[in-house]
């Protein structure tokens, strides 16, 4: 085995550990799987791990290293990405789907806005190049292209990513019937928005 296959088996097995690890883009899933149905938590799923691959490819041109020395640029995109996930949990605590019938009411809007949602959450959070730039590096052997192999390892990521939530969204179907009442979508809605308030406060209170 070459080093850079050894390297490859090594990053999916640590990045297969961090994608199933619980956070803000497994509950976003969750909830839209379990309250909005599948299409639509495929769309938002489609979303971050889109986001994923577009931060791999900003790192592996060198605009990760540029963000990570722009202190004013790290600023601005962490305040966004900050304001985004308080705008979001703030909308589903205040007015959760089932207080309102007509929230994202058309399939196609709303397919297009969760996907929006979910590529949003990552693009504007700079933890994600952060993490990148500093856990990518790891898993390039010496002698290998580092833009390409840095997109390589992003996109096996993305594509785990893509795989846990297929499976996250395939274990919610028995229960669908079940958690689409009122009282649970709006139960799940306040969970989610509260989850989106804590990382969107975390990130905020984050140092580069």
């Amino acid at each position: 085995m070459s080093p850079l296959e050894q390297s490859l088996v090594a990053f999916t097995l640590a990045a297969a550990l961090l994608t199933v690890t619980p956070g803000l883009d497994t509950a976003l899933v969750l909830r839209t799987a379990a309250a909005e149905g599948p299409r639509r938590a495929f769309a938002a799923a489609l979303g971050i791990c889109l986001g994923c691959l577009a931060w791999g490819g900003l790192v592996a041109i060198g605009l990760g290293v540029l963000l990570a020395a722009s202190v004013l640029g790290y600023l601005v995109l962490k305040w966004a990405g900050a304001a985004y996930l308080l705008y979001l949990g703030l909308r589903m605590i205040l007015v959760p789907r089932g207080d309102e019938e007509g929230f994202d009411a058309a399939p196609a809007a709303a397919g297009t806005g969760w996907f929006l949602r979910g590529l949003l959450t990552n693009l504007l959070n700079p933890k994600v190049g952060a993490f990148y730039l500093s856990f990518l590096p790891q898993f390039i052997p010496a002698g290998a292209s580092v833009p390409s192999t840095t997109l390589l390892l992003a996109a096996i990521h993305a594509a785990l990513g893509l795989l846990w939530f297929l499976l996250l969204i395939a274990a919610t179907r028995p229960l669908a019937r079940a958690v689409r009442s009122p009282r649970v979508v709006r139960a799940l809605d306040r969970l989610t928005g509260g989850v989106l308030i804590f990382f969107g406060l975390k990130l905020a209170l984050s140092r580069p």
